[in-house]
């Protein structure tokens, strides 16, 4: 009898200890999904942030500054009112902006007060990802937003989704470069942008010709750092590129044309970072440096009476224009 109890007792603690093993292994693997998805999630929710903050910003209020609607207002029309699964998001969302049209666009009001979204390329599976981001989980909101949707005949309006959790790392030298150029992009294109709605394009080339350098040099002395707009066509004597930056304009425009995956490029040179990023045409950059058929014949010479030398044109969509050309230094 007293071996049996030992028995029973080594075969119950066996047990416990095997129980604990398989418990901390299936809460491991829990752990390992959980932080999976996340990342991939995090994905999402940088590549709206670099991609769409641009026009779809939250900062600007509702009616001044705002070149375009928030995201969340994307969302809570599409799937919040519309009531789109997942998968009939995403698919909306990639077709829509793969060729945006009137026809297509269920935000009419939005159409109408800031004109139809420009077409443009994003990276190979980006939208897919931001979209799933979108759906999955609550997206910031401007403040004036709630009371805005709410107005619209949307009483107690909540916006879907699981709350997000931030995962922090520490930036790369990439990172920190793609910062510094999407930051002043956003500035530049905002400016821009918000001239052409309210005053046409012969003013934006006013805008351009003055304000592009001096926004450009005060992103400098905001992020301590030489930032540059260069190409191989330049308009502004300023912006010609050299030697080196033609070598990365090439080796973009490579890639672009092979549908190859853009990466940004950073170099360490002594204690200093180099960095290289694309800019790329859109239906918006056209106008002013697109082929003779596109641009209007008031603007052309508006153009030349402002830069004599000008080599910017002749551009289709989705081509590499120049590059962000950044130094800063080594964090």
């Amino acid at each position: 009898m007293k071996y049996l109890v030992v028995l029973i007792g080594i075969i119950g603690l066996v047990s416990l200890v095997s129980f604990r093993q398989n418990n901390e292994k299936h809460s491991s693997l829990i752990t390992e999904k959980r932080v999976l998805a996340e990342t991939q999630n995090h994905d999402g929710k940088k590549l709206m942030e670099t991609h769409c903050y641009l026009c779809h910003g939250t900062k600007a209020p509702e009616n001044e500054g705002r070149i375009a609607p928030p995201m969340v207002a994307i969302k809570a029309r599409y799937i919040d009112k519309e009531g789109f699964n997942k998968a009939e998001f995403i698919k909306y969302v990639t077709t829509f902006v793969k060729n945006p049209t009137e026809k297509t666009a269920l935000l009419r009001g939005a159409v109408k007060k800031h004109g139809l979204m420009p077409k443009q390329a994003f990276p190979k599976g980006s939208v897919e990802k931001i979209a799933a981001f979108m759906f999955d989980y609550q997206i910031e909101e401007p403040e004036w937003f709630k009371s805005h949707w709410e107005s619209h005949g949307n009483e107690n309006w909540i916006q879907s989704g699981e709350k997000y959790t931030e995962i922090t790392t520490k930036k790369n030298d990439s990172e920190i470069g793609l910062e510094y150029a999407l930051e002043t992009k956003k500035v530049l294109g905002k400016n821009l942008m918000e001239t052409i709605q309210k005053k046409g394009t012969l003013e934006a080339l006013a805008f351009c010709n003055v304000q592009a350098m001096p926004l450009t040099d005060s992103m400098s002395v905001h992020y301590n750092a030489k930032i540059k707009r260069v190409s191989d066509k330049n308009r502004n004597p300023n912006n010609k590129a050299n030697a080196e930056e033609l070598k990365y304009i090439a080796q973009f425009k490579q890639q672009m044309a092979t549908n190859q995956e853009i990466k940004p490029i950073a170099l360490e040179k002594g204690n200093k970072i180099q960095f290289y990023y694309p800019i790329e045409t859109n239906t918006m950059c056209l106008q002013c440096h697109g082929t003779p058929d596109k641009i209007k014949p008031e603007v052309s010479a508006k153009t030349l009476q402002l830069y004599p030398k000008d080599l910017a044109v002749g551009y289709k969509e989705n081509e590499v224009r120049g590059i962000w050309s950044i130094t800063f230094d080594k964090k």
